[in-house]
């Protein structure tokens, strides 16, 4: 009874609003409100392999599979939650939309064979700007609901690029390729790396990390991500 007049005394000071939309959060709700969860624009492409996000990729680099959990459009929710967990200082949104997708891919045969989830790196200055790398709060939360390890250590960024937002898609591939390396090659040897990243867009900067990945280790690639721009 202490507990819950406390928490209701701080929540009037310091109010949990959902990340996506701003409203207040209700106590048994964490990050995102139940409304957002059921209406966030889902694109179930874990159930399909011939899925445009897949399709984007095709005759650029063999990959096992391809999904992404919600379709990112400029002023939807799903942006305001990229942006939130991006700029905010708000890494429990990568971690919680983790472990919601990790709970749909868990059940999916083809992420059943998955050995590891790599996040992509972020480059140290970059990392200690921002303070942590988004797309390892997202991989944290897939490897807690699907109990698979994840590495941020044996795959890097050895330089640091631009921002790709303005770039087009033969300036976001000049941009990233050549930019990553392997540190440990004995832990990804021939597995199945599931590389995540926030948002898919042209899928340059997956597409350079999958091709070093291949040539070095001989590992079998999946994409997942938190969204994907509508291909």
């Amino acid at each position: 009874m202490i507990q819950s007049l406390l928490e209701d005394f701080l929540n009037l000071i310091y109010p949990r609003t959902c990340a996506a939309c701003g409203n207040t959060l209700f106590r048994h709700e964490e990050v995102i409100c139940s409304q957002c969860l059921i209406h966030l624009p889902k694109t179930f492409f874990h159930q399909d392999r011939k899925n445009p996000l897949f399709q984007l990729f095709w005759g650029k680099v063999p990959l096992e599979m391809v999904s992404s959990f919600y379709f990112f459009n400029k002023g939807n929710k799903v942006q305001n939650l990229i942006h939130q967990l991006k700029y905010n200082n708000r890494p429990d949104i990568g971690v919680y939309i983790g472990k919601r997708y990790g709970q749909y891919l868990k059940k999916e045969d083809n992420f059943k064979t998955v050995d590891i989830i790599i996040p992509v790196p972020l480059h140290k200055k970059k990392l200690r700007k921002r303070g942590y790398n988004q797309a390892e709060m997202f991989a944290s939360g897939l490897s807690s609901s699907m109990d698979i390890p994840y590495d941020n250590l044996s795959f890097i960024r050895n330089t640091n690029t631009e921002t790709q937002t303005k770039k087009s898609k033969l300036e976001r591939w000049e941009n990233v390729k050549n930019k990553f390396s392997i540190t440990d090659t004995s832990n990804l040897e021939n597995k199945h790396i599931l590389l995540v990243d926030d948002v898919i867009t042209t899928g340059s900067t997956l597409e350079a990390c999958a091709h070093v990945l291949i040539d070095e280790v001989r590992a079998k690639i999946s994409f997942a991500s938190i969204a994907a721009s509508h291909h």
